[in-house]
């Protein structure tokens, strides 16, 4: 249960993230001005308390790990949001950040 809560927890939290620097993007780079900046600013702050959720206590560890969440994530939303299509290495390197995310996080430690 823990580690189901922890993964909803780190998608979550991409969304807060990846979807604020998208708003801030698309406010500064395409012109669609402050509401949009301000929206990004808001849901970059949202990502930062949703971190603290996470039933791992090591602030290092759990920033490692979702970097790999936030590999993946960034593509599937540049896919929904933006029509971006991977390649085969953008594939191949999200899920070997994947990989290395579950090691981080999941990994059974013996404490």
């Amino acid at each position: 249960m823990l580690v189901a809560r922890s993964a909803l927890l780190f998608t979550i939290a991409a969304f807060f993230e990846i979807g604020g620097a998208w708003l801030v993007w698309q406010g500064v780079r395409e012109h669609r001005g402050w509401i949009w900046i301000g929206a990004g600013v808001i849901a970059l702050g949202a990502y930062g308390f949703v971190a603290t959720f996470q039933p791992q206590g090591d602030f290092g560890r759990v920033l490692a790990a979702y970097g790999g969440v936030f590999v993946a994530g960034s593509l599937v939303w540049g896919m929904v949001a933006d029509g971006y299509r991977p390649d085969r290495w953008d594939i191949a390197g999200a899920l070997i950040c994947l990989a290395g995310m579950a090691v981080i996080m999941y990994a059974p430690r013996g404490r």
